[in-house]
């Protein structure tokens, strides 16, 4: 019954502060605590006095993430995690060294609906959203478990992030505050299969992330066969909302395209390609 306390932004913690007759200053100690050095027990806010401690163990929970299993590439040291949820669920996160930092590969379902052919994450089915805090976790558990600072995320890891909007913009709008993480919004990309009405709801959240489509064919016949969700938002309509994405951020659009032998890996599935992405400012 208790409430989750990291999935608050400042707003909503001075208006519990207001409630609970604390000064308005509490909720900026409470959110660096939670968010900056990434505390996991009310025990650890020192400079809050114990009878507020006391209060807020009583009534809210600090969500974290269990580390369940970690591999360790021996090539380039690249971080696999298995985490485990509250309630026994498992979802997995990438830590990756690059030259410009560390990047964090996180999910955003405890599995995924959307039943892509050539994706292990969808075989059964999606469980639950993650919710912002969970979320938030995954990058605050690995960065107090290797000691690294983390200053790229890649929402592309179990799950679709548009089929769980509310908490991945949560998300978002949390680990890039100025009072928090403090993230660059520009070093966060958000990676679809094509769930179309999400793109367009994503331009309006004014966001500057990078929109990374998951195109993997060049036509709907083939796109349809592997991606059901091709069937709903059919290669036109992902194109049109990526380049609405593109004219309303300016920020250049990634496809992602897995090479499936003798499936999508013509000459021909190149031309055509090319074509439907010529007029378009994008990197494949």
């Amino acid at each position: 019954g208790k409430k989750d306390i990291k999935a608050l932004d400042l707003v909503e913690l001075k208006a519990l502060m207001s409630e609970m007759k604390q000064p308005a200053f509490r909720a900026q100690q409470i959110f660096k605590w939670l968010h900056k050095e990434c505390a996991e027990s009310f025990d650890e806010m020192t400079n809050l006095p114990l009878t507020l401690r006391k209060q807020l163990d009583d009534n809210f929970v600090i969500i974290s993430a269990a580390i369940e299993k970690k591999l360790i590439s021996e090539y380039d040291n690249t971080v696999k995690y298995l985490f485990r949820l509250f309630d026994g669920q498992c979802i997995e996160s990438v830590l990756m060294q690059y030259k410009y930092g560390y990047s964090l590969c996180v999910s955003t379902q405890a599995g995924c609906k959307m039943g892509c052919a050539f994706c292990a994450s969808t075989k059964n089915g999606c469980v639950r959203n993650l919710s912002a805090s969970e979320i938030l976790s995954q990058v605050y558990v690995a960065e107090r478990d290797t000691g690294v600072r983390i200053s790229h995320i890649v929402l592309m890891g179990i799950g679709e992030p548009l089929d769980n909007y509310d908490n991945v913009i949560k998300f978002i709008r949390l680990i890039t505050s100025p009072d928090g993480h403090n993230l660059s919004v520009r070093n966060i990309t958000l990676s679809t299969c094509g769930v179309v009405p999400g793109i367009y709801a994503l331009i309006k959240e004014q966001l500057p992330i990078t929109l990374s489509v998951s195109l993997h064919a060049s036509n709907d016949e083939k796109r349809s066969a592997i991606m059901p969700v091709n069937r709903k938002w059919p290669i036109r309509e992902v194109i049109k909302a990526s380049k609405a994405y593109y004219e309303a951020t300016g920020r250049r659009i990634s496809f992602e395209y897995a090479l499936v032998k003798g499936v999508n890996d013509t000459k021909t599935d190149a031309d055509e390609l090319a074509v439907l992405l010529k007029d378009l400012n994008c990197h494949i």
